[in-house]
């Protein structure tokens, strides 16, 4: 059974970055399309970005377009999510996703098997 572990999430300034992890255990990660989403107090999920199994397709919200970069190493096992000029508006928890298809609605993914607990992104002065 796939798992997935967030970290790298934290408190950073308005402009700065954090770089958050994506883990995978229990399945090869190189089989699933994974997705970055996100929730903020009070909000509904949104989806942030995704990239395909092999890599060779990203996509991402409008509002990250630009300041955020998906990327994956299969043979780590791993996805990360580069997060640059962060704004008060990214603030919330980040979860990973991953699924076998590649499923997308509004150009983003979605219908996700397998989810990560989680990890908050604060970003304040």
């Amino acid at each position: 059974q796939l798992q997935l572990v967030e970290s790298g999430g934290g408190l950073v300034q308005p402009g700065g970055s954090l770089r958050l992890s994506c883990a995978a255990s229990g399945a090869t990660l190189s089989n699933y399309a994974i997705g970055w989403f996100r929730q903020a107090p009070g909000k509904e999920r949104e989806g942030v970005s995704c990239i395909t199994s092999s890599g060779r397709i990203t996509n991402y919200a409008d509002s990250v377009k630009g300041r955020f970069t998906i990327s994956r190493d299969n043979a780590k096992n791993t996805v990360w999510l580069q997060m640059n000029s962060l704004k008060p508006e990214d603030t919330a928890v980040y979860y990973c996703a991953a699924d076998f298809k590649w499923r997308l609605v509004h150009g983003l993914c979605a219908d996700m098997d397998h989810w990560g607990k989680g990890t908050l992104v604060t970003v304040s002065s």
